[in-house]
């Protein structure tokens, strides 16, 4: 299948790789890829998503996509990467909401994109908890909805999230989806603040400045 724009999707790829081995540094064939060696790490992750283990079928599909150990094969990589979807990996599933969303190796579907992106973050995938509010904010995929996008920026913004926190603190502070709150406004644009966001700082000092006594 042809496509669009292989750079993005490689970027994709390459970030979602990262965060699976973050959380499971010891799985197998993670020591050979990190050492570069792409071809038996490509080994081990071949048998075992053969084997239907999802982690390796996710692995391999990233391999397949950035042509590590193998020469490069999309379709392949979007064989893999969808069993690992069927089988309720959420970083694939938050990968492929990502293809859809761009239309970069599949037709372009943003009911499916939103529907994977709500998927993966019901499970905890917090950058799916984010995409998928703005989907919500934006109307974009689904039906518009500020209430669910608070909900998910909440969720977002609970696990750390500092772009989350900024969106929530303005839907409080403009009453978008919630009941309009200034102190629940300046305590998210602070704890924004609080990570290095400037424009979270700024926010947070001009409404307690607004608010004083209160």
């Amino acid at each position: 299948m042809h496509c669009k724009n292989g750079v993005v999707l490689l970027l994709l790829f390459g970030l979602a790789m990262s965060a699976v081995a973050a959380e499971k540094p010891s799985l197998p064939g993670w020591a050979s890829y990190q050492a570069g060696d792409y071809a038996a790490a490509f080994r081990t992750f071949k048998a075992g998503a053969e084997r239907g283990d999802r982690v390796a079928q996710y692995d391999l599909a990233m391999l397949y996509w950035r042509g590590e150990g193998v020469p490069r094969n999309r379709e392949l990589a979007l064989k893999w990467l969808q069993q690992a979807v069927a089988a309720q990996l959420s970083s694939a599933q938050y990968v492929l909401a990502q293809v859809y969303e761009s239309g970069d190796g599949l037709p372009r579907d943003m009911q499916r994109a939103t529907r994977l992106f709500e998927a993966a973050a019901r499970q905890g995938h917090r950058d799916a908890q984010v995409s998928v509010a703005t989907q919500y904010y934006l109307g974009r995929g689904a039906r518009q909805d500020y209430a669910t996008a608070a909900r998910w920026y909440l969720a977002a913004a609970e696990q750390g999230d500092v772009g989350a926190q900024y969106l929530l603190a303005s839907q409080y502070e403009h009453g978008l989806g919630v009941k309009e709150n200034w102190r629940e406004a300046m305590r998210w644009y602070a704890r924004a603040g609080e990570q290095g966001d400037r424009a979270g700082q700024l926010k947070a000092k001009a409404l307690a400045a607004g608010h004083v006594g209160q």
